[in-house]
C-alpha cells in the first residue's frame, strides 16, 4: 500500500461542494446529456428542477464550469442594479471608458506605462475605466463613452454566447423574476444558453411572470437518489481511502439520506471522523457496523439551527399558552406544531393540512387547537423560514392549497434524528 496514491478524506468526501471522486452522473437519467444539450441554440429556457441538496448545482457546474459561464445565486440578488453590475462583473467588460490624448511618448491619464502598439484596459465597476492605446511612437488617441450595465450586460451575452446559469431562481422577488425573464426571453431566441436552477413546486414562475414563455420552456427534473445510487458514494470514496465499508453499512447511510448526496457525503465524513480516518490507510480496515450517533450528530450539526427559530417563533408580545405533551413535557403551540411534524417523519414531501391537524391531535395531551391556530402558526413559521439566511426555506405553507411543504432534507432530517427539547 505504500506506493498507492493517498488522498485526505476532506477531499474525497465534500459535503456541500463539487465532488470529484464521489461524483455520480447517475448515467441512466441522462442528465449531463440533456443539459448539454442547451449548448447548442436550444433556443428555450432551461428550469433545472429538484429539491435542494440533490446536487443541481453539481450536475450544471459539471456541465457549465463556473469560469466559462456567467453564474449568479438567486439569494443575493437584492436588486436589479445590482444582478446587471454583477453579469458585467462576471463578464469582464466596462461601463465607462475614458482616455486622454497625449503627444508626449508615454501615455498619460489613469494608466500609466509604455502601451507597446498593446490595447491596455482597466476595468471597473460603477465607477471609471480607462482605455490607452498607442497609436504611434509620441501619440495615444482618446475616446469617451457613457453606458449602463444592463444595456453593456445584454450585449456581450448577445455576442458572446456565454451562458447565464441563476442558481435558487424562486429566491429572486417577483419582480426581479418577471423583469430578468423579459430580458432573458430575447437572449434565448438569439441562441444564448439560459438555466434557471430552482426547487419543483415553483418551477413555474418563469411562466406566472411571463406569460409569453409559454411553449419556450424546457425541465429538467432531477429527481430523489435512488439507494442503489447513494451506496456509489461510500462505494468509490471509502476505496480511495483503503477502506472496505459493509454493503449492510452503506445501505443504512442510504436509507438515512432521504435521497439526498449531500447527507451521504456528511454521513461518510462523519463515519471518517468516528474511526479516525483523515487520509488514505495503509493498511485497509472494514466498517460492519454503524452507531446512531453518527447521525445524531449530523441532525446536530445541520438542522439544529432553523429547527431552533421555528420554535421559538415570532417574538410574542406575552407569553403563550403552555399546552402538555403526551409524553409529559410542556411546550407552546409552535413547539407542539413540530413535535407533529416529527411524528410524520416527513422526507422531502407536501404534508395535507389534516394530516398535521391529526398529528397534532396524536401528540398532544390536551384538547388540540383550533384550526385557525394552527394554519396561523404554519404561516408564521412559513414567514420565518423564509427569512432565514439559506436560499431556500425549509418548508413553504400553501395556505390557498392547505399543503405544508417540506424542501429541505436537513430539516426533514432533523424532525427525525435531532433533539426535540
Amino acid at each position: 500500500m505504500h506506493d498507492k496514491k493517498k488522498y485526505k478524506a476532506k477531499e474525497v468526501f465534500i459535503p456541500g461542494g463539487q465532488p470529484t471522486m464521489t461524483y455520480n452522473s447517475r448515467s441512466k437519467l441522462n442528465l449531463e446529456e440533456k443539459l448539454a444539450d442547451v449548448k447548442e441554440y436550444h433556443n428555450k429556457l432551461v428550469m433545472m428542477t429538484g429539491h435542494t441538496k440533490l446536487g443541481k448545482t453539481v450536475l450544471t457546474r459539471k456541465v457549465f464550469p463556473k469560469d466559462k459561464t456567467v453564474w449568479l445565486d438567486g439569494g443575493s440578488v437584492s436588486s436589479e442594479e445590482g444582478l446587471w453590475l454583477e453579469i458585467v462583473r462576471q463578464l469582464g467588460i466596462y461601463i465607462d471608458e475614458t482616455v486622454s490624448k497625449s503627444k508626449n511618448k508615454k501615455t498619460q491619464g489613469e494608466i500609466k506605462g509604455e502601451a507597446k502598439g498593446q490595447l491596455m484596459l482597466a476595468f471597473e465597476l460603477g465607477g471609471k475605466a480607462s482605455v490607452s492605446q498607442a497609436i504611434k511612437e509620441g501619440e495615444s488617441k482618446t475616446q469617451s463613452r457613457k453606458g449602463d450595465p444592463k444595456t453593456s450586460a445584454i450585449k456581450y451575452l448577445k455576442e458572446s454566447k456565454t451562458p447565464l446559469i441563476i442558481d435558487d431562481f424562486h429566491y429572486i422577488d417577483r419582480n426581479q423574476q418577471a423583469k430578468l425573464v423579459r430580458v432573458v426571453k430575447s437572449l434565448i431566441f438569439e441562441g444564448l444558453p439560459v438555466v434557471f436552477i430552482t426547487i419543483p413546486h415553483r418551477r413555474f414562475d418563469a411562466m406566472k411572470v411571463e406569460r409569453e414563455m409559454t411553449g419556450r420552456i424546457d425541465n429538467i427534473t432531477v429527481p430523489h437518489w435512488e439507494i442503489e445510487e447513494l451506496i456509489e458514494i461510500p462505494k468509490s470514496g471509502f476505496k480511495a481511502l483503503n477502506v472496505d465499508v459493509t454493503l449492510k453499512v452503506a445501505k443504512k447511510l442510504a436509507e438515512e439520506s432521504i435521497g439526498s448526496p449531500h447527507l451521504m457525503q456528511d454521513f461518510c465524513r462523519e463515519l471518517c471522523n468516528t474511526n479516525d480516518i483523515e487520509e488514505t490507510l495503509d493498511d485497509k480496515i472494514v466498517i460492519d457496523s454503524i452507531d446512531d450517533q453518527i447521525f445524531r450528530h449530523v441532525a446536530q450539526n445541520t438542522g439544529r439551527v432553523i429547527f431552533d427559530k421555528l420554535s421559538r417563533g415570532p417574538t410574542a408580545r406575552k407569553d403563550r399558552l403552555q399546552r402538555e405533551l403526551r409524553n409529559g413535557e410542556p411546550t407552546d403551540i409552535y413547539g407542539l406544531t413540530l413535535h407533529a411534524l416529527a411524528d410524520l417523519k416527513p422526507g422531502l414531501d407536501k404534508i395535507e393540512y389534516e394530516a398535521i391537524r391529526t398529528a397534532i391531535k396524536r401528540v398532544s395531551a390536551q384538547s388540540p387547537p383550533q384550526g385557525n391556530e394552527i394554519t396561523r402558526v404554519l404561516d408564521r413559521m412559513s414567514e420565518i423560514a423564509t427569512s432565514d439566511e439559506s436560499s431556500t426555506p425549509v418548508i413553504e405553507w400553501d395556505k390557498e392549497e392547505g399543503v405544508l411543504y417540506v424542501t429541505d432534507p436537513f430539516f426533514a432530517f432533523y424532525l427525525r434524528w435531532g433533539k426535540m427539547d
